[in-house]
């Protein structure tokens, strides 16, 4: 049975960004990271549907310890995950990784403080630390909702997650369903070649422009050396990210009339509040970027028609909804999200028993509570998703290194329900963190076990912080 010091599970952007920090800070470790696909690059690598890019920068959401090059700063899929490879290939990361190899259940052994790890199809693994960088949502399969009557349709349904490359939708009539990040991305880039494009969504959401290119970090990268300009650059845009985000929780109704009118201002007449106005407040739910106003862009030239309404049911020629209208399609996308799931689906055992995560607390947004030597890598749900888990292997590494200067050969954290009450881990109100409820695990309402949103909070506690405190157990 092979066994490691290290396992991380998981060769996407946080697994790759794990296994870079394991190997400069923890260089007398042996590792390996498990990717149960047979690729890495996880979610840059799964999603094929027309038009797939990052929904924030570049500079916050690529490594802080590899510039990102390309002039774009929302980047499509393909460039972000050349970036992945090619990072993984300039720190030799990438011989690290074993593909095919489905993790499916990890025990932990008080006793012998050791994972015994289940691949599927494969001998067993065993390691002293866990670290799981596999995403929150189901590889397998997205979410889809049960539509009356969709099998009266003659055209063709698909999700995005399923997405055929060989589909041809050329002068075809398609409807989106959604209007999340996922929909706002395909309509435009599907409308370059349909014959008409409708967005029907049950409820707006909120929707603002970028620039594809950021000048000033493009003006950086002329002037200075590539690291220094990288690294100014993603400060430039923490700092606007958390400014912005701060600013919409304290004054919701000034950002909202901010960003109706700037959408008010690209498409003119053909502006509905029904179709820009959302019942919650900025941030309540993820906003959505739109790069270079493509979205908008569409809508005013008539390409593209956006719908607020319910579907009553499918129909031979496309969907009927409750206002009365219908909608002809030959092609139907539901945009309709993802089925959260944590680790890959995998069964966690401590010591022969099942451990229920939902019952559990994130410590600090990086350990769970009750299980020992066990790390995730989660971003951040107002921000750019490498920014936390960048964070979180700070505090792994550094929680490593303190083991080895005290002897010592496990770490787990304790949660004192008599001190403090629980929480729903993310405040959001989207449809796949609300169907999650019982999946996802808790919060306290204190630190450590309050998870902030919030980058420079998080850079002085898990970067710079104690790694030592009332709650974390060491043995």
């Amino acid at each position: 049975m092979k066994k490691y010091d290290v396992v991380i599970v998981g060769a996407g952007l946080s697994g790759v960004g794990a296994a870079y920090h394991l190997q400069s800070k923890c260089p007398n470790k042996t590792f390996t990271i498990l990717e149960g696909r047979d690729a890495m690059g996880g979610t840059w690598d799964l999603f094929k549907y027309p038009g797939i890019r990052s929904d924030s920068d570049m500079y916050t959401l690529g490594f802080p310890f590899y510039p990102w090059k390309n002039p774009k700063a929302i980047a499509d899929g393909s460039a972000i995950l050349s970036y992945i490879k090619e990072t993984a290939s300039e720190f030799g990361i990438d011989k690290k990784i074993q593909y095919n190899q489905k993790v499916v259940d990890a025990e932990w052994s008080s006793e012998d403080k050791m994972w015994t790890l289940e691949v599927e199809g494969q001998p067993q693994i065993q390691c002293n630390f866990l670290f799981m960088c596999s995403g929150y949502y189901n590889y397998e399969n997205g979410y889809m909702p049960s539509f009356p009557n969709k099998e009266a349709f003659k055209g063709r349904v698909i999700h995005p997650q399923k997405w055929d490359t060989t589909l041809d939708y050329t002068d075809k009539n398609v409807v989106i369903i959604g209007s999340g990040a996922t929909a706002v991305t395909l309509v435009p880039e599907m409308s370059k070649k349909a014959r008409k494009v409708t967005m029907l969504q049950r409820s707006p959401t909120y929707i603002m422009n970028m620039p594809s290119e950021d000048k000033v970090a493009n003006f950086f990268k002329k002037i200075l050396p590539a690291k220094m300009a990288h690294g100014l650059s993603r400060w430039k845009n923490i700092l606007f990210g958390l400014t912005f985000y701060n600013a919409s929780r304290k004054w919701p109704d000034t950002i909202r009339r901010f960003l109706k009118k700037q959408i008010k201002k690209s498409i003119g007449d053909k502006y509905k509040d029904a179709d820009f106005d959302p019942k919650y407040n900025p941030w309540d739910q993820r906003l959505c970027l739109i790069p270079d106003n493509d979205l908008l862009d569409a809508l005013r030239d008539g390409k593209v028609d956006i719908v607020t309404d319910t579907i009553e049911q499918f129909t031979p020629e496309g969907i009927q909804l409750h206002s009365g209208d219908t909608l002809n399609a030959d092609l139907i996308v539901t945009a309709t999200g993802l089925k959260m799931q944590l680790f890959g689906g995998m069964k966690i055992r401590k010591d022969g028993e099942i451990m229920d995560l939902s019952q559990q607390h994130a410590y600090r947004g990086v350990m769970l509570s009750d299980i020992p030597n066990f790390g995730i890598a989660v971003g951040y749900s107002n921000a750019s998703w490498t920014l936390k888990c960048d964070l979180n292997c700070h505090f792994i590494t550094r929680i490593l290194n303190h083991m080895d200067d005290k002897n010592m050969r496990a770490c787990v954290p304790r949660f004192d329900a008599e001190k403090m009450e629980s929480e729903e881990l993310l405040d959001l109100t989207s449809s796949y963190v609300q169907r999650a409820k019982n999946v996802l695990p808790k919060q306290g309402t204190k630190a450590p076990w309050k998870v902030h949103q919030n980058y420079l909070k998080d850079l002085a506690t898990l970067k710079y912080g104690s790694v030592k405190g009332e709650y974390l157990e060491y043995s």
